[in-house]
């Protein structure tokens, strides 16, 4: 057994932030599922949006993170975010983050859609790529941090209604446990959930379900953003097509060469994200053709400058970013919800924190404005961290968030259980995308429902019975138990809003749906 101060699960932006924070307070384990910078922080390209421009303030900042959230953020949270942000990301700047410069020296800003003015910094396309590497810098010049990589953590340990630390599995299958005072769940995303995603093969979700079977809210899951560029070539990973490259200018355009985003949407190729990837959806169900970037129009060689690592990845399957028109489509991008947690990161748990992806401040409602996940990362990492120097207590349940279980709210899922005894992350993913995906109805969301929650409990009965070490197998009930509960999150929600849509209820309704949706794991009996 380890014993140390302080224990954070997750090694990206949230989790690196805290840890430097904490390190001069005590002893800190980081504990990765993968290689130390396997996250997706690295992944992030369109850069980290903060209000440092000219004629740009935190209270615009703040109104065009709530007008992307569709009536849905949590204003003291988004509060927080703008205000923290300027001062954490000049803080970056001191560290040595090479974000890129304009003439004069200052940080470039680039626009990115639903941002009324450029305030958007970035490093090339690569830009969580360099702030995690400066992160990391930092981190490995501080004695108190110890990093143990290839832990996969299965289990909070909870007793007396405190966290007390974790248990995992090392690099050679050996089960562990790791005691703390304070645990932090910074684990990032889970698109993984779904068959086309952005994410890296690390985003299962771990820290959500870890929460969830630890008997700890979680909030608003119905709500996954699908980026609407996701490189969509046969036999090719589903890269991802930053944002700023639209905002550069590059135009959407159908099989026959025409700008077809205007027809959808006002702001046209710079609508909110989760409009242009039904958009694209849509016309190429009306065209019956493929959807494509188009950059022709613009310089070649600033492209090329622009978009380095995109640049080459097109090239690796035979396109040129700046003069091929190339082909794109929608992919699971980022979980809105998460760990219910409060503006320091506290959890329903006592002593149990979660910051980044893995957690739901309310911050992003129901739709997050472009670049605001790195922020979110770095402020309510280093907000976090203060709260675990403190006492453990648990967050107060806010009054937006309602609880399914005893409010009507709760998903019933009628009919006969199919009989499962396990079932294929393929098939898993596959039935996500199909049924909880861009478009969902209450006919498909049942029947995954009822797919799912026989998986789950099958899974579930056999972990329980023979604990098996092989990591696959809790990776998978991992993904199982996110997806169960984001398919039974979207069937409650009567209602259309941001990245969740219902076929079958296609209108906002602000009069029953304007609340905060929260599951917790007894609800279900499970």
């Amino acid at each position: 057994m380890i014993t140390t101060d302080f224990l954070i699960v997750g090694g990206g932006i949230a989790g690196l932030r805290a840890a430097i924070a904490l390190a001069p307070s005590g002893r800190v384990l980081v504990l990765t599922k993968a290689a130390a910078t396997e996250s997706n922080t690295g992944y992030a390209q369109g850069g980290i949006a903060a209000a440092i421009g000219p004629g740009d303030s935190p209270a615009l900042h703040a109104a065009d993170t709530i007008r992307a959230g569709d009536g849905l953020c949590d204003e003291t949270a988004v509060s927080v975010l703008v205000e923290d942000g300027p001062r954490d990301v000049r803080e970056l700047v001191d560290w040595g983050v090479g974000f890129d410069r304009d003439r004069d020296g200052r940080p470039a800003l680039a626009l990115e859609a639903v941002h009324s003015v450029r305030r958007v910094l970035h490093a090339g396309d690569a830009t969580g790529r360099e702030i995690g590497r400066a992160l990391w810098a930092r981190t490995v010049g501080l004695h108190s941090v110890e990093t143990i990589n290839h832990a996969l953590v299965t289990e909070i340990i909870v007793e007396g209604g405190v966290a007390r630390g974790v248990r995992y599995f090392d690099s050679e299958g050996v089960e562990q446990e790791a005691r703390a005072s304070a645990t932090l769940l910074a684990t990032g995303g889970a698109g993984q959930v779904f068959r086309e995603t952005t994410n890296p093969g690390v985003a299962t979700g771990d820290g959500v379900a870890l929460a969830y079977h630890a008997g700890a809210r979680v909030a608003d899951l119905e709500f996954v953003q699908f980026h609407p560029t996701a490189l969509n070539v046969p036999g090719a990973p589903r890269f991802l097509m930053s944002e700023a490259i639209r905002g550069e200018g590059a135009r959407l355009v159908n099989s026959a060469g025409e700008a077809f985003m205007p027809r959808y949407h006002a702001d046209g190729d710079l609508a909110p994200r989760d409009v242009v990837a039904r958009g694209i959806a849509r016309e190429a169900e009306r065209t019956g053709g493929p959807v494509f970037l188009r950059l022709t129009h613009l310089d070649p060689s600033r492209i090329r400058e622009r978009f380095p690592t995109i640049a080459d990845m097109c090239r690796q399957v035979g396109l040129d970013l700046a003069t091929d028109p190339i082909p794109v489509g929608p992919a699971a991008h980022y979980l809105m919800g998460g760990i219910d947690t409060d503006e320091w990161g506290r959890t329903s748990i006592a002593g149990l924190y979660a910051a980044g992806e893995a957690a739901c401040t309310g911050v992003h409602g129901a739709n997050r404005l472009a670049s605001n996940s790195l922020l979110e990362g770095l402020v309510f990492g280093a907000r976090a961290a203060i709260a675990m120097l403190q006492p453990p207590s648990a967050a107060v349940k806010k009054p937006d968030r309602v609880e399914a279980g005893g409010s009507g709210l709760e998903a019933h899922v009628p009919g006969p259980q199919p009989s499962v005894s396990s079932l294929d992350i393929t098939v898993v993913r596959d039935l996500m995308w199909q049924s909880a995906g861009l478009f969902r109805t209450r006919e498909g969301l049942t029947a995954a429902a009822r797919t799912l929650d026989a998986a789950y409990a099958a899974l579930g009965d056999l972990l329980r019975q023979t604990r098996p070490t092989g990591a696959d197998w809790w990776r998978r009930f991992n993904l199982l138990t996110v997806a169960r509960l984001i398919a039974r999150a979207a069937l409650r929600r009567e209602e259309s809003r941001g990245g969740h849509f219902r076929e079958d209820f296609p209108a906002r309704d602000d009069l029953h749906w304007k609340v905060h949706l929260v599951d917790r794991r007894d609800f279900y009996g499970q």
